[in-house]
């Protein structure tokens, strides 16, 4: 299933649980977050990352993590202990990106932290 599908089967959830009709500016954003997620999946991973950590975070679970949480606000809003979990996700990249000495892979996981971070933004949103 691609991440628009999900976005679109998800559509009337999303409806319940923000106040009132979605706005348009948080359905771009949930349209976006659905467009990272599958230029995300298209994207190979990088290269001798694999079983690789980086200022203490393993790089594989860094990715299926923010994938994940990704996957979850689509779905709805995240519980307390999920959205701490986004933020010290988010906030792990702020040590890990500047230590990536691989092109490709500073580009891909810049593209990991981009995603995470709509995510949180969306969050963010429906607090409003």
């Amino acid at each position: 299933m691609t991440a628009w599908v999900h976005r679109v089967e998800v559509e009337s959830r999303l409806d319940a649980t923000v106040p009132g009709r979605i706005s348009r500016m948080f359905e771009e954003k949930l349209d976006a977050l659905a467009q990272m997620m599958a230029e995300h999946m298209a994207a190979p991973f990088p290269p001798g990352f694999r079983g690789l950590d980086i200022e203490g975070r393993d790089m594989v679970l860094l990715d299926a993590d923010s994938y994940a949480y990704a996957a979850i606000v689509l779905e709805g809003p995240l519980d307390e202990q999920r959205r701490a979990g986004l933020s010290r996700l988010t906030a792990a990249f702020e040590k890990v990106l500047p230590a990536i000495g691989d092109e490709y892979g500073a580009k891909y996981y810049t593209h990991v932290r981009d995603m995470a971070v709509l995510a949180a933004e969306i969050e963010t949103l429906r607090d409003k």
